[in-house]
Parts: C-alpha cells; structure tokens; sequence
C-alpha cells in the first residue's frame, strides 16, 4: 500500500477493530465505544472485505480473532498509538482553567497514604478537574488499561500491556504499626507470636512478609484480613494486633488517626517493592496526563 491508498481507510473502523481485539464481545464494543451493535456488525463487515479474512469469529458469546487479526493488531495498535501523541501534541493544557476529567487507578495503599497531598496539590493548581480513581492491583492494571478505563494506575506492578509506559516512583518500605502500651521495640520472637491483622485486597492470608518469615524458618499468626486500609487504625486499638503495612500508609495513619498508633520497623529484613506509575503509551505526549504524571511523582517523592 502507497500513502494514496490510506484514503481508502476509514480510521473509525480501525478504533473499531482495536476496541474489538480487547474486548471479544460485540456489546462490550457498542458500549465503548458509544455506537450501537448494527453500526459495530457494519464495520466489522467493512473490516472483513478490506482485508479478505473473516477476523473475529463467534465463540459463545465472545468473538475470537483469527490468526490474520492477531497479527494485524500488533501492527496497527503501536501506529494508532503514534497518530493519536501526534494529534494530542497540538493541544495546550492550562491546569487553573482546565475542566477535564482524568480516570485513574490507584492501588489501596497509595489511595490511602498519599492520594490526600495528591489532592491538595491539585486543588491548589488546577481547581476544576474532576478526578476519577479505581481502586487497583497489580493485576488489574494491565486490563483496565488496554481497555481504556483508565489512563494510568500506580501500584507495585509486573506484566504489562504492549501499549503500556512505566516509571518508578519510589520503594515500598514495609514497618510494623501497632497501638497496645508495650514500650519496647517488638523483638522477632514477639512478632511471631503476636495476633497480626493482614490487609489483603483478594482475601489471601499469606504474602512477601510470610517469605521472608520462611527463609528464617519462622511463621507469624495472621487472625485477620481485611479488604481495605481504612479500617485498620480502629481495630488495632486496645488490642494486641499488630499489622505490617508500607511505611508511608502507617505515617499517614499514626498523623490522621489517634488511636495510640504508632510504628517502627520490622525485627526482620524485608524485600523493598517498587512502586510504578503505568500510562497508556498512547498518552504519552498528552499535555494534561503528562502534567498529572509528574504531579504525582512529585507526591510520590516527597513523601516519607
């Protein structure tokens, strides 16, 4: 194909291939892309005769591509990718009369720790933008950005989409937080035999500070699990329960919450985690997400 030949191409009906190759589902696809399910039929109707190959077929309710789509995709999604950080190059982003509405996902960690100075820097710099935050795990982050339900994310992250950028923040440092009137350091003896209470976003009672227990041949008691952060100030109070939680989650709770809290470090060596900010490569010139970017790296930096 020349560049003449590009005036053949409809560029809506290759959002509409992209979208497809995420989702496997004609709805899914109307829904995203606000068109209604003959308009999404059409264009892959258009799509089929443009390429001579049938691209997606019915599996149940789902749409599978076919051998020729996957290899399409992984042509065309990087080249709308460079066509959409040329177009959004132009565009000039002015945070203090800006109205736009940023989607983003934040695991409950970073929600809790450092979303609230996020918050007022924001406020101070760009009072209208609305704010939008999922709530995230690693591995949620890689779906939710391929299917455009969020521009970025910051969590610990592994795999990630093709289609996707990241840039580390900072390390994760785990301490122990605590609210009983001992007075003196918890020795690793102690941490083994105390109640612990174990946030856990899936329900799991075991992860890296169970690892690293097991390399010394120790195991601690974990009695709780709980979904969330927010609720953990209040049930360690006049308890033996002690947590482990990521050094800038506990300075937050020990600053806001009362409760007797307070931390120190673990009696124990620990892994240290890195804690990334994920974008949409196709964001990656985008005048609004790169000035959201680096506020929270900002945020992120100069935090405890």
């Amino acid at each position: 194909m020349n560049r003449g030949d590009l005036r053949r191409v409809d560029i809506n009906i290759l959002i509409v291939f992209e979208t497809m190759m995420h989702e496997r589902n004609l709805t899914r696809t109307a829904e995203k892309l606000f068109l209604s399910q003959p308009a999404i039929s059409a264009a892959l109707n258009r799509l089929r005769d443009y390429f001579d190959d049938p691209l997606f077929v019915r599996n149940g309710r789902d749409m599978q591509p076919t051998s020729r789509a996957e290899a399409l995709a992984l042509q065309l999604s990087p080249a709308l990718d460079t066509m959409s950080a040329a177009l959004s190059s132009n565009l000039e982003f002015n945070p203090e009369t800006s109205t736009a509405t940023f989607q983003f996902g934040l695991s409950d960690d970073v929600e809790y720790g450092l979303l609230p100075e996020l918050m007022r820097e924001l406020r101070a710099e760009a009072p209208n933008v609305v704010l939008i935050v999922r709530r995230v795990d690693y591995w949620q982050i890689p779906l939710l950005l391929t299917s455009g339900e969020i521009s970025m994310g910051v969590s610990y992250t592994k795999d990630l989409p093709a289609n996707a950028k990241r840039k580390f923040l900072r390390y994760l440092n785990p301490v122990l937080l605590r609210a009983d009137s001992g007075e003196m350091p918890i020795a690793l003896d102690e941490y083994c035999t105390r109640p612990h209470a174990l946030v856990s976003y899936t329900g799991d009672i075991s992860g890296f500070v169970d690892s690293a227990l097991e390399s010394l041949g120790r195991k601690r008691k974990v009695i709780l699990a709980i979904p969330q952060f927010s609720s953990l100030p209040a049930l360690l109070s006049n308890t033996d329960l002690i947590a482990t939680v990521p050094n800038y989650v506990a300075e937050a709770m020990v600053k806001q919450c009362g409760f007797g809290l307070r931390m120190e470090s673990l009696p124990f060596p620990t892994p240290d985690f890195e804690l990334s900010i994920v974008w949409q490569s196709a964001l990656d010139f985008d005048p609004a997400e790169q000035w959201l970017r680096a506020r929270f790296n900002k945020v992120m930096q100069s935090a405890g």
